[in-house]
């Protein structure tokens, strides 16, 4: 008496149907792969450079902190809680914001 049960048969169809989905389906992933290093490409290698001045000029015992630009002036932030604006052509301060807070 033999109770042990049958294994299913494999059909030869099926296995190629899969195989081909596979092969298929990995050529996708490649291609999708490459046209997102591709866009990355163009994407980042037009970039301009950001124009940053040469030297800032801060008035005397300051000391720097943060640094941020926008459309025709830059500010520094320094360590006494004071925003230092600047015009972006000529490097003169703007502006002094005292920061306070509660």
């Amino acid at each position: 008496m033999n109770d042990s049960p049958q294994p299913p048969s494999i059909d030869p169809g099926m296995v190629r149907y899969l195989r081909t989905l596979v092969t298929v389906l990995t050529g996708v992933m490649i291609l999708g792969f490459l046209v997102i290093v591709a866009l990355f490409v163009t994407k980042f290698s037009g970039a301009t450079r950001v124009a940053l001045p040469d030297t800032i000029t801060l008035p005397d015992g300051t000391t720097p902190t943060a640094f941020t630009r926008a459309n025709g002036w830059y500010a520094v932030v320094t360590d006494a809680d004071t925003i230092l604006i600047f015009d972006e052509t000529t490097g003169e301060l703007r502006q002094t914001i005292d920061v306070t807070t509660d």
